[in-house]
């Protein structure tokens, strides 16, 4: 005859309604992976929640961005433009090749950089290479050059135009964010201007500025543009 079940014979009290401490190991061990897959799983999905209002922050914040960026962006100055005719790319080329040698012969100290073969190039040079010293009258050595550059830039073959901007270098301010300029500086500026239009250059070609930069040097830039261009930058087409 079978003797009476013990109270603690698992046959009569199941696993589950044991005492933790008198429970096997393998039921303690299951609990403890169960609780913490749970917690794993929960923190995954606050970071699901949180990153993706975030995502849609961030792509807001790049188009706004990408949007104001793009109204003030210059025009493109590539030569896709003059693709279509040779016959202007060869004209921009040797525009550019005829300044490069005239600053080579007659002032060798400027330094001549082309930016963009056929497009944009800049001559930096000291500015009393141009201009007394001191003064702002131009050296008589280099009227010869002014003359050579006007009949460069006037040379402008059909649906095409050559443009010069001349800067002179400017001090900051030690005080403040505002820049200290010289009378003379200003001055300089005015008179290679006025020298370039005496000297017949098309007025809507030359521009002048006293800019942040050395006070001893000058930066001349020539860009060549299509009319079209010219249109788009200036709501003029240069053939005036």
């Amino acid at each position: 005859m079978r003797p009476p079940a013990k109270p603690n014979d698992p046959a009569v009290v199941g696993w589950d309604e044991l005492p933790q401490d008198e429970q096997p190991d393998g039921g303690r061990t299951m609990t403890l992976f169960l609780a913490l897959y749970l917690v794993v799983l929960a923190f995954f999905i606050v970071l699901v929640s949180i990153s993706s209002p975030e995502k849609v922050k961030s792509k807001a914040v790049m188009d706004s961005l990408t949007s104001v960026f793009a109204s003030v962006l210059p025009p493109k100055t590539s030569l896709t433009a003059f693709a279509a005719d040779e016959g202007d790319v060869i004209a921009a080329r040797e525009f550019q090749r005829t300044i490069s040698d005239m600053f080579a012969t007659q002032l060798r100290v400027a330094r001549v950089e082309e930016v963009q073969p056929g497009r944009l190039m800049r001559v930096s040079l000291p500015v009393e290479a141009m201009f007394q010293s001191g003064q702002a009258v131009l050296r008589e050595s280099r009227l010869s050059l002014l003359d050579r550059i006007v009949a460069a830039i006037s040379a402008r073959p059909p649906g095409l135009r050559f443009d010069m901007e001349f800067v002179v270098g400017r001090a900051r301010a030690i005080d403040g964010p505002s820049f200290a300029s010289p009378q003379t500086e200003i001055d300089r500026a005015g008179a290679f201007a006025r020298q370039m239009l005496a000297r017949g250059a098309p007025p809507d070609s030359i521009s002048v500025a006293v800019g942040p930069g050395d006070p001893g040097q000058a930066l001349i830039t020539f860009y060549v543009r299509s009319l079209d261009e010219a249109a788009v930058l200036f709501g003029d087409t240069g053939e005036n």
